[in-house]
């Protein structure tokens, strides 16, 4: 398998079903539609919803659902980069290349797409039409995991923590749980909804999502190394932004170099969680390794 056919072919297809849901931008409120597509279809690795498209395949042949349960997580995704960009949060002007949904349309604007991202998150892996053939138990499961890894124990519990650590002497640890929550958890529930649409047993899950926290950490790291190493080119957006805003990241802790076997560490064990899946999941163990060989 190569890797980066893979992930162009399946952001794709995500592009393509993204484009589809997300109603015109002439639809009224046509400014708040137009604002939302800005974000939403900016481009982007598409890394999450493809996470669970390769955990799902993993297990299963089809999924009913897949597609809406997978761009579930970039509506969560889109509307979380949307508000860390804001003055009162990140202050940032770029993202994705183009610049922020703020810069483009004003403050207000840009919450209430943050805002309507979000909640359309929950709406497409509720809708019949769009979930059709998926058990309804197994639907209840998946709005659990999205809500749980994107809300306050989740993605927002992490970026309070985040906000709570600028421009103060955090130890490793205190940089780890903060991580965890911010960048882990809704890698973790991607990989987890993929594998619960698929119906994955409790081993399987379980080994599932052993392999969602290594590399949610491992793409962590790669970040915080890229954030200094990295152009604002390859980025879409400014670099040193961490060290500007006061934030201990793990180059701080280990250096450049060893942050990086650090994540070299992390992709290792995720691999070996998945000794128990055969060839199937190949993408996702490919993956892995990606995830500290990118450039953006």
């Amino acid at each position: 398998m190569h890797i980066v056919e893979y992930l162009e072919r399946k952001r794709i297809e995500v592009d393509r079903f993204l484009d589809l849901v997300m109603p015109p931008s002439v639809t009224p409120p046509t400014t708040l539609h137009e604002s939302m597509r800005y974000s939403l279809l900016a481009g982007g690795k598409r890394i999450r919803p493809i996470l669970a498209i390769a955990a799902a395949e993993a297990i299963a042949a089809t999924t009913p659902g897949l597609m809406p349960v997978a761009c579930s997580l970039e509506f969560i995704h889109t509307y979380s980069l949307i508000h860390d960009d804001l003055p009162s949060m990140d202050n940032d002007d770029f993202r994705r290349g183009k610049p922020t949904s703020h810069k483009a349309y004003g403050e207000a604007m840009a919450i209430l797409a943050g805002d309507a991202l979000l909640t359309m998150a929950f709406d497409i892996i509720s809708r019949p039409d769009l979930m059709k053939g998926c058990d309804p138990v197994r639907q209840v499961r998946l709005v659990q995991e999205l809500a749980y890894g994107s809300g306050n124990m989740g993605m927002v519990g992490g970026q309070v923590f985040d906000i709570k650590a600028e421009n103060k002497d955090i130890d490793l640890s205190t940089l780890q749980n903060i991580h965890k929550h911010k960048t882990g958890m809704l890698i973790r529930a991607a990989v987890r909804m993929g594998a619960i649409a698929a119906g994955a047993n409790d081993r399987q899950l379980d080994d599932m999502t052993g392999y969602a926290e290594d590399i949610g950490l491992a793409f962590q790291i790669a970040d915080d190394v890229l954030n200094v190493t990295g152009t604002r080119e390859e980025l879409g957006k400014n670099p040193n932004t961490d060290a500007e805003r006061g934030k201990k990241t793990y180059p701080t802790f280990h250096g450049v170099e060893g942050a990086k076997k650090m994540a070299d560490d992390c992709v290792t064990r995720a691999i070996n969680r998945l000794s128990s899946f055969d060839s199937l999941a190949d993408s996702l163990r490919e993956i892995a390794r990606y995830i500290t060989s990118r450039k953006n």
